[in-house]
């Protein structure tokens, strides 16, 4: 059995590893506050969980590595951006396994947003996969602006054994100003 530690980060790529075209810049800003020596902030990354795998490799050997990175998470960071709801490929695929197969809790993390009050407002940014699973009420979800503290707190809180409350939880307007954020 896997030992379930780690965080699962998944973004839209948007078909490129250019800096600034994609949301993988903030999963390297995620991993860089991580490998940072000064910094507090602290995860176990599933992908370095599992053996790496080139852009070009087959679909089945991309599939099952994203299944051994789901099978030692504890939560999945679903990094939502502008052009998230538009990837049609592997965003879906890791939303499907991460909550239908792994039973993972999702937070689900906007850039450009210091305060995430209302869930719903934001709604037309979410990808099929994660509306209508939060819909059906099959996803626990916690909606937090991209910002270390929230991040750090929601992956610390939220895991396998202790899940957000329901699919459009939130933290509350005092812990943002806790932030700084408001």
């Amino acid at each position: 059995m896997a030992y379930r530690n780690g965080t699962y980060i998944a973004f839209h790529a948007n078909g490129t590893n250019r800096p600034g075209e994609s949301d993988m810049d903030y999963y390297r800003m995620m991993t860089a506050w991580t490998a940072n020596p000064d910094d507090d902030f602290t995860m176990v990354n599933s992908h370095d969980k599992a053996s790496s795998v080139r852009d070009n490799s087959k679909r089945a050997t991309l599939r099952a590595s994203i299944q051994e990175r789901l099978r030692n998470s504890k939560n999945m960071v679903l990094i939502v951006g502008d052009t998230t709801r538009h990837d049609d490929d592997w965003v879906p695929f890791e939303i499907e396994q991460a909550i239908d197969v792994y039973g993972l809790p999702v937070v689900a993390a906007y850039p450009g947003y210091t305060a995430i009050v209302k869930p719903a407002d934001l709604a037309s940014l979410w990808p099929p996969a994660i509306a209508e699973r939060m819909h059906r009420n099959a996803a626990r979800v916690i909606h937090i602006p991209f910002k270390k503290e929230p991040i750090m707190d929601a992956i610390g809180q939220f895991h396998l054994n202790n899940h957000p409350k329901s699919p459009f939880s939130y933290y509350s307007v005092e812990a943002h100003k806790s932030w700084k954020l408001l």
